[in-house]
C-alpha cells in the first residue's frame, strides 16, 4: 500500500524485512545479479534452499521482491519500486532531520553568550 507520492504508507514491513541480515543478503545479490533461482541464491551460502525459500517470502509479503515460476523452478527478482519507495520515506526523514538540526544552529546562534562554540558539518 503506497501513498499519492509513492511513498509506503505502511514501511515498517519494509524495513522489518531488510532488518535480518539473510534477507538483506538475498535483496544485494537480486540488485546486482539480476532474477535468479533459488538454487544459485544458495551457492556460496551456509544458508538451506528451504530457508532461503522462507526468507524469499518474507520479502515477497513486503513487496521487495516477487517469484515467477519456470517449469520446476522458481525464479525470484527484485520489485524496485517498492525499495526505491523505501528509499525516499528515508530521504524524508533525513531532510526533516537536517531542518530540525539547522533550527536548532539558528537558535543556539542567537543566544547570547559565547559564540566561539564549535559548528556542525555539513
Amino acid at each position: 500500500m503506497t501513498t499519492a507520492a509513492g511513498e509506503p504508507s505502511r514501511p515498517a514491513p519494509i524495513f522489518a524485512a531488510l532488518g535480518d541480515e539473510t534477507r538483506l543478503r538475498l535483496v544485494a545479490r537480486l540488485c546486482s545479479g539480476g532474477p535468479q533461482s533459488i538454487a544459485r541464491l544458495t551457492v556460496g551460502s551456509e544458508v538451506t534452499r528451504q530457508a532461503v525459500t522462507k526468507h524469499l517470502l518474507v520479502l515477497a509479503e513486503a513487496g521487495l521482491v516477487r517469484g515467477t515460476r519456470e517449469g520446476r523452478e522458481s525464479r525470484w527478482e527484485l520489485e524496485p519500486r517498492r525499495l526505491e519507495a523505501a528509499r525516499r520515506y528515508l530521504d524524508r526523514i533525513a531532510e526533516e532531520w537536517t531542518r530540525r538540526l539547522e533550527a536548532l544552529e539558528r537558535h543556539l546562534d542567537s543566544m547570547p553568550g559565547d559564540k566561539e562554540r564549535p559548528r556542525r558539518k555539513r
